[in-house]
């Protein structure tokens, strides 16, 4: 009987991230080749677990904390029950995303030389850290002397690959593979259906705070005649009290829908007219790439990062402020520049040829994110 390699998989929770929803999305090819271990620190969990994973959470009864001391004294403890588990289930292969489980992971490879270590970033550091000194610190010290322990990293964007050379020296072997989606000919939006809609039904996905900044979105529908569009949210968050406000003081609270969490964003997204990403930052939307394998229309801020190399081939753009361009795939405009969206979303409205273009070119971009091909790249990295 051929050997399964013992693989380890940690992050911090299995929640409705986009980090989570790509370790999900990879464990049904994972374990097929290897015996899989979850590992996760926080009872938090959304998306299914194959029978097949065995799950391990190291704090089930701890709740999180943004004290400076909490975090100190949870992660060496975290730290200890990792390694243990490590060295007690022979472990061959350690993978760790986000960068508390990464750091958790460097240290491992300084204890334990038998384990192959990989990394994995999922957000671009300069821009995550940007606003806080303590960590933009921390990171900048950190990063150089840990990240650099490991065998391999890889993240979802170039972007992001360069930011961690340059920014913060991690010079260990770099990847970037991206999220994988599947596309079906019998599961996207009716193409007929283009032509019959008034208003515009907007689609937008994602956790409520400011990053994500779906304000951008209510601002850019204040400044076109009241009807004109529809927005359905997916999504919960910190901000979301503060948009039903805007959009009460704004006359749009009857345009506005508000769907909480949902398990399975599909049926929204077929119902849809195009979907807009309005973040400020990303790492690699994970929803706007469902929303090309669907055939939804889309627009995007051109946020750093993801979204170039999604809608037009990573090809650098120009965009005048107030204005939007037509690329490749789908429609980019500027980062918090409501009148660039509002006219990019009125001409998704007035012409739904256009629509309909970037309906089958987006449903095509999407398949070379298929699953087989990014796993691929991952099982390689992983077995270097």
């Amino acid at each position: 009987m051929t050997y399964k390699p013992k693989l380890s998989i940690l992050t911090i929770d299995f929640g409705m991230g986009g980090t989570e929803r790509f370790i999900s999305s990879l464990l049904p090819k994972l374990i097929k080749d290897y015996n899989v271990t979850l590992v996760i620190f926080y009872n938090y969990i959304h998306f299914e677990i194959p029978k097949e994973v065995n799950l391990i959470i190291l704090k089930p009864n701890t709740q999180k904390s943004k004290s400076y001391f909490f975090k100190i004294k949870n992660f060496t403890s975290l730290f200890i029950k990792y390694k243990r588990f490590i060295n007690n289930e022979g472990i061959d292969i350690s993978f760790s995303l986000l960068p508390i489980p990464n750091i958790i992971n460097s240290f491992l490879s300084i204890t334990n030389k038998k384990v192959r270590t990989i990394i994995s970033e999922r957000c671009f550091p300069s821009l995550m850290y940007k606003d806080n000194k303590i960590q933009m610190l921390l990171a900048k010290v950190f990063f150089p002397l840990l990240y650099n322990r490991n065998n391999a990293l890889f993240s979802n964007s170039k972007y992001i690959n360069d930011d961690l050379r340059k920014t913060f020296g991690v010079n260990i072997p770099m990847k970037v593979i991206y999220n994988p989606v599947e596309t079906d000919e019998n599961i996207r939006i009716n193409l007929q259906s283009i032509y019959k809609t008034k208003p515009l039904k907007i689609i937008n996905a994602g956790t409520i705070y400011s990053t994500k900044n779906q304000k951008l979105i209510i601002e850019a529908m204040a400044l076109s005649k009241d009807g004109d569009f529809q927005l359905t949210i997916l999504g919960n968050g910190p901000l979301k009290d503060e948009l039903q406000m805007l959009s009460n003081q704004l006359n749009l609270s009857q345009y506005l829908n508000f769907v909480g969490i949902v398990k399975n964003v599909t049926p929204y997204f077929l119902d849809g007219d195009c979907f807009v990403l309005s973040s400020d930052t990303e790492g690699f939307p994970n929803v706007l790439l469902e929303a090309l394998s669907l055939g939804l229309p889309t627009i995007s801020t051109n946020c750093f990062s993801g979204p170039l190399e999604m809608l037009n081939g990573n090809e650098p753009v120009t965009i005048k402020k107030g204005h939007f361009y037509k690329a490749k795939y789908g429609i980019l405009v500027n980062v918090n520049d409501k009148e660039g969206l509002n006219k990019a979303m009125e001409y998704f409205k007035n012409h739904p040829q256009e629509r309909l273009n970037y309906s089958k070119v987006g449903f095509e971009r999407a398949k070379i994110y298929n699953m087989s091909r990014i796993y691929k790249q991952v099982k390689s990295l992983l077995n270097n």
